[in-house]
């Protein structure tokens, strides 16, 4: 459960989420004289939160509980799921690498130093997603986040063109009407996040707008790390925010069987007596 559901004022919540503390689980653990002094509000304010907090938790294990009792599988649905839909990257040597592409119910983070072509990259799979499966797409739209101001929309529309004159030759049986560079733009929901709390929200926010778009095929994020690599002086909030983001991915994956992929920069790390090149803050 997110604590924007959490029986507390709106003020409350807003402070909760600026200061990393967006499930229920992150605030299992947590002393109400540490919540007071990381939302800066009285100690017996904090002692309310965490009661608060304590009641919805019991609630939700006992539905968990028995949503886990109805939830069985057999071995053979696992077999299903795990023979999941994948998403072309345009590139078949990238597509041997990914096993056949972007996977779907699973976060793939891609990093890359600046100029390599991350965003190109993303701007591609927003395209190839709505493709018909037998093109490499899942006939779905997507979903883009950019937190650097990156996407160029000029860039997709080169890209939608260039995907119907690769297609009208091969035939797209059924899909002729939908051949039109405006449709594949009209398919690409763009969220525009200015700091770490507008991309705390919006990772918040994500499972209601798939709801109610559940053709929603891929997230695109780009980059996941922008606003926590300078100027973020608590690293154990820095890590307690991107942990949660990270776990709401991949449920929203699962959930939902879509593609989350995460576009990341690269920083040098000194290995064994050697720099190498390593994902921003870690895995």
């Amino acid at each position: 459960m997110e604590v924007v559901r959490l029986a507390v004022s709106a003020s409350q919540r807003a402070k909760l989420i600026s200061a990393g503390y967006t499930s229920l689980s992150s605030l299992s653990s947590v002393s109400p004289s540490r919540l007071a002094r990381d939302l800066n509000i009285p100690e017996y304010e904090a002692l309310e939160i965490l009661k608060a907090a304590s009641h919805s938790s019991r609630l939700e294990e006992s539905g968990r509980n028995l949503a886990i009792v109805n939830g069985g599988q057999t071995a053979w649905e696992m077999l299903q799921a795990d023979s999941c839909s994948r998403i072309s990257t345009s590139s078949t040597d990238l597509d041997k690498i990914l096993g056949g592409g972007i996977s779907c119910k699973e976060v793939t983070e891609i990093g890359g130093v600046p100029g390599i072509g991350k965003t190109q990259l993303g701007i591609q799979l927003a395209i190839n997603v709505q493709l018909p499966i037998d093109h490499g797409g899942l006939g779905g739209k997507a979903i883009y986040v950019d937190t650097e101001g990156s996407f160029m929309v000029e860039r997709a529309l080169q890209i939608a063109k260039g995907c119907i004159e690769d297609m009208q030759p091969k035939g797209a049986q059924g899909f002729e009407d939908k051949l039109m560079p405006e449709n594949f733009l009209a398919s690409i929901f763009y969220f525009r996040v200015c700091s770490y709390t507008e991309q705390v929200a919006m990772m918040n926010h994500l499972e209601k707008f798939v709801l109610e778009h559940q053709d929603v095929k891929v997230i695109i994020i780009d980059s996941i790390t922008f606003y926590f690599r300078q100027d973020f002086e608590d690293l154990a909030l820095r890590t307690r925010i991107l942990g949660g983001m990270a776990l709401k991915l991949m449920k929203l994956a699962q959930k939902f069987n879509l593609a989350v992929v995460v576009l990341n920069q690269v920083t040098n790390k000194y290995v064994e007596g050697s720099h190498q090149l390593a994902l921003a803050l870690g895995d």
